[in-house]
């Protein structure tokens, strides 16, 4: 099964401090899925991809010295957030919405998905990690999530993430600008309970890089206008943060 490119990678110009990862850019279903049994809406909604968040993050690497690795291919053929062993690496069902081709999945066509989506994927994050690994200091994850689940309004605009490492998101929770724009909440509208920080603890935890999740309410970035505020508000702000740990290396 030819799955196309599943991975992409914008290198920074120069030595990044940072590396921003976008596992869910992409609504992309390879042609041999078809419609995966669904329909055009579904494809396009947030089950499919997290819109917006490619944008941020792309606004986001051009504002700061960091490179930015993002997935290519919709996260019901692989959510590349989640280890093969996980239920919803391959979902048979999203919020509302069954996922008939994964259902009917035969296990080497499961197989295949992993060699050839989340092996890849994996490997070009850790290739990233090692090519700057004398320059970097940090990996931020940019996701974002819908204003209502399940019938229900979110009134968290802004969550700041963390695995099992917490130090980051903690220290940007202390640095908070004091009249925040945006309804800002640790671990929220997910923790790392609900299985999102697994990129984070495969990836950065173990090459020993701060980490930090950010998830953005859908609705504050559907234009390009909203998406750049967004990238400006957000990188002076990390890179504060990470100043102050940086500060604290040279003492």
């Amino acid at each position: 099964m030819d799955f196309g490119t599943v991975v992409h990678t914008d290198t920074a110009s120069g030595a990044p401090l940072a590396l921003l990862v976008c596992e869910h850019a992409s609504k992309r279903v390879p042609a041999s899925l078809g419609d995966m049994g669904l329909s055009a809406e579904a494809l396009d909604s947030h089950i499919a991809w997290d819109p917006g968040a490619l944008a941020v993050a792309q606004q986001m690497t051009a504002q700061m010295s960091a490179s930015l690795v993002y997935g290519g291919v919709s996260r019901l053929v692989y959510d590349c957030n989640r280890p093969p062993e996980a239920a919803g690496a391959m979902p048979t069902k999203s919020e509302d919405f069954d996922i008939p081709a994964n259902v009917a999945m035969s296990p080497e066509e499961r197989q295949s998905r992993i060699d050839n989506i989340y092996t890849v994927f994996s490997r070009e994050l850790s290739d990233q990690i090692k090519q700057s690994r004398s320059s970097l200091d940090l990996m931020v994850t940019i996701h974002s999530f819908t204003p209502v689940y399940h019938g229900k309004p979110r009134s968290v605009e802004l969550g700041l993430l963390h695995g099992r490492d917490d130090r980051f998101a903690q220290a940007m929770m202390t640095t908070l600008p004091s009249d925040p724009p945006f309804v800002t909440r640790l671990n929220q509208p997910y923790s790392a309970a609900d299985g999102v920080a697994h990129t984070l603890d495969a990836q950065a935890l173990p090459n020993g890089l701060l980490n930090v999740m950010i998830e953005i309410r859908n609705d504050l970035i559907q234009t390009s206008d909203q998406q750049a505020a967004m990238a400006s508000y957000l990188v002076p702000w990390i890179t504060e943060t990470l100043a102050g740990f940086q500060e604290r290396k040279t003492l």
